[in-house]
């Protein structure tokens, strides 16, 4: 497998946990019933709902436990994704656009119920987005995108610009609030995670990279680094974006940069409405949250470029901006970055993650989080993953999230 670096700059989510359970090297050969590859989100999720379930799990990480995008995760958990509801009805029809959502909602509540299970303070706090137009002419797609949620049954309100002045330090046109939201605290939910599918029967490898991976005689054989050699009869990569042995094969998926800061700890958010999750419909978009210590954690920017700034220069450059972004919005926060960070970012043609089988290998399994809403998307693949791992009859929205999927028609989208 093709490494390459994920982020660069200092994270601020491995500093808020600094003991944490250390695994193995993988020293001898095992046979499985299933092999996770990945030890971020969505791997430590899909291993955890095997486990789970009793069956036999490996989890191999190459590097360590949530250390790679997870840890620059920033932790935002919403229902709503960055192609908007009103946009993927169009894109695949009405019932299917909504039974998506409905699936991003429940998954919200599902990764609740994993946080509130762990014996670790994940940082799980239920709460509301606002969601502003960045300009006045995107007030009409954002009141037909309100439209959508509220009549198909989501807890949604549509608030004008003098209900926002009188919650918030700003003005803006207008803005959904979406509730049901939450914020979590990615690193420690996924150490929290690994510790607990462990006891359920989870066996977990650190620093245990997969060099070649052989189909015979209807498993797999991986084998790694160290020279041990891993038989299973399914294996899941669950390495964030597309592997190379990949390259070409999905939708037009794209690799680019995004940047975020987190704060010194701010005396007082008083003007800051119940604390809720901001972001708006510009794209790129700038997303904002707040944190268990009183922090506040801004990031957007985004650039078309797959690999993280390098130098502290330009690094610092970008958090300039945030600083400013966030002065502008919140004009009492005088609070300097104490974190700072470029991280690789992934979207996909058709706005939607990749999950599921290898279209023309059995017994192979993808969770690729391509979009900004890559835990939740975690959490649908470990459901569905699981389905299919079991023979049961998976959830309709799977074929929305296939590999072998068309590509959308961008006139939708003109």
């Amino acid at each position: 497998m093709t490494t390459k670096p994920l982020y660069s700059g200092k994270l601020y989510w491995p500093d808020t946990l600094p003991a944490y359970t250390r695994y193995p090297q993988l020293a001898e050969n095992r046979s499985v019933r299933v092999a996770v590859v990945g030890g971020g989100m969505s791997g430590v999720l899909c291993a955890h709902a095997l486990a789970s379930a009793g069956i036999d799990t490996l989890l191999v990480e190459r590097d360590e436990i949530a250390v790679g995008s997870s840890a620059a995760n920033t932790g935002l958990l919403q229902f709503s994704n960055d192609i908007m509801l009103v946009e993927l009805m169009a894109q695949v029809g009405d019932g299917r656009a909504v039974d998506f959502y409905r699936a991003c909602r429940r998954a919200v509540d599902q990764l609740e119920q994993r946080a509130t299970e762990l014996r670790t303070d994940a940082g799980f706090r239920r709460t509301s987005s606002l969601y502003y137009a960045s300009e006045e002419q995107d007030v009409p797609k954002l009141r037909r995108e309100y439209e959508a949620l509220f009549h198909n049954g989501f807890d949604v309100e549509y608030w004008e610009a003098d209900r926002i002045a009188a919650h918030f330090p700003f003005r803006k046109a207008g803005a959904i609030v979406t509730h049901g939201d939450a914020e979590i605290n990615p690193f420690r939910f996924v150490h929290g995670l690994a510790d607990q599918a462990v006891r359920h029967g989870l066996a977990v490898c650190e620093h245990t990279g997969i060099i070649s991976h052989i189909p015979a005689n209807g498993f797999h054989r991986l084998m790694t680094e160290t020279g041990a050699v891993i038989e299973a009869e399914h294996v899941i990569y669950a390495v964030g974006y597309e592997p190379e042995e990949l390259r070409g094969h999905l939708i037009k998926a794209e690799l680019n940069r995004s940047f975020a800061m987190v704060t010194e700890p701010v005396p007082s958010l008083a003007g800051w409405h119940k604390q809720w999750m901001i972001w708006e419909t510009r794209r790129p978009y700038l997303y904002l949250r707040t944190t268990q210590d009183g922090r506040v954690v801004i990031g957007g920017l985004d650039e078309d470029e797959e690999t993280p700034v390098t130098g502290g220069r330009e690094l610092r450059a970008h958090t300039d901006r945030l600083e400013r972004e966030l002065g502008a919005l919140f004009p009492d926060i005088d609070a300097r970055a104490a974190y700072e960070w470029s991280a690789t970012f992934g979207e996909s043609r058709d706005g939607l993650p990749f999950i599921g089988p290898d279209p023309a290998l059995p017994g192979i399994y993808y969770c690729l989080g391509y979009g900004g809403n890559g835990t939740v998307y975690s959490m649908l693949a470990s459901q569905l993953l699981l389905d299919l791992i079991r023979g049961e009859e998976p959830d309709p929205i799977a074929s929305l999230l296939r590999l072998d999927r068309p590509a959308p028609d961008r006139r939708l989208h003109a």
